[in-house]
């Protein structure tokens, strides 16, 4: 196997982050004799999701074994996931920031999976993968992501499952949608559908897509970490994966 130098794209804010958040797992389970330092495990999982690499690939740079490497990513995604915010967390603090609105969005992310695999096979999409839901401020900002369903399930009855229609409206938060949240609520704003719309409708779709844009850029943002962009792991870890990488993006943002 031959080795290179190679750089990562993230700030060394969000290394020392994630260290010390390892650092002080293992003083709070006296773990103290390990292969890897905090610095270098985080180091480690910052690769494995950032680049996407394979845990032999991350195991043969780091010099462990492909099961610590594994070991060593599931403790960190973990830990990172339970610091993400939860659904009520993020729409007050949309609130006590004042956003006009904020913007609700699916995305999937693809598995490794076969055709046989039905229910994570997303029509809409033509592959399989897992559907996440994301809110997100106007300027593009992730604030939450949802846990992981089967790709077949469609945005709007995977927001009504992880309660997002009901704590919107409690919220009192003007939300931006597709077409895909028709029949949500009055306080889910969706484009017109249909044809042959007359000219006030065709006006108001338009406006609603130059709003609505800037806040869908959050899957791009979070699917900049390669490892989204396919996984090769449970499907059921996506929504945890996703998680941990939102606490590790708004990181980078600061």
């Amino acid at each position: 196997m031959l080795f290179y130098r190679a750089a990562l794209p993230l700030s060394s804010q969000t290394l020392s982050y994630l260290a010390g958040v390892l650092r002080r797992h293992r003083a709070a389970i006296r773990s103290t004799r390990r292969r890897l330092n905090p610095g270098q495990q985080a180091m480690l999982v910052l690769v494995y999701l950032r680049k996407g690499e394979t845990f032999a690939e991350i195991a043969a740079g780091f010099g462990v074994g492909t099961a610590t490497a594994w070991r060593y990513v599931r403790e960190s995604v973990d830990l990172l996931a339970r610091r993400s915010p939860r659904l009520e967390q993020a729409l007050r603090a949309a609130k006590r920031t004042g956003y006009a609105f904020v913007v609700l969005d699916g995305t999937l992310i693809p598995i490794d999976r076969l055709a046989a695999d039905r229910p994570f096979y997303s029509g809409k999409h033509k592959k399989h993968g897992m559907n996440i839901q994301v809110i997100a401020a106007p300027d593009g900002t992730p604030l939450w992501t949802s846990g992981s369903l089967p790709g077949s399930v469609h945005d709007l009855k995977a927001a009504r499952i992880w309660g997002i229609i009901r704590r919107l409206k409690s919220a009192d938060l003007v939300t931006l949608a597709d077409k895909g949240y028709i029949g949500a609520g009055e306080h889910v704003r969706v484009p017109y559908k249909g044809k042959n719309k007359p000219a006030s409708q065709k006006s108001a779709n338009s406006a609603h897509a130059k709003l609505r844009g800037p806040g869908e850029r959050a899957n791009a943002q979070l699917k900049a970490w390669r490892i989204l962009r396919k996984l090769r792991c449970c499907p059921l870890r996506a929504g945890q994966l996703v998680k941990a990488i939102l606490v590790l993006q708004l990181r980078e943002a600061r």
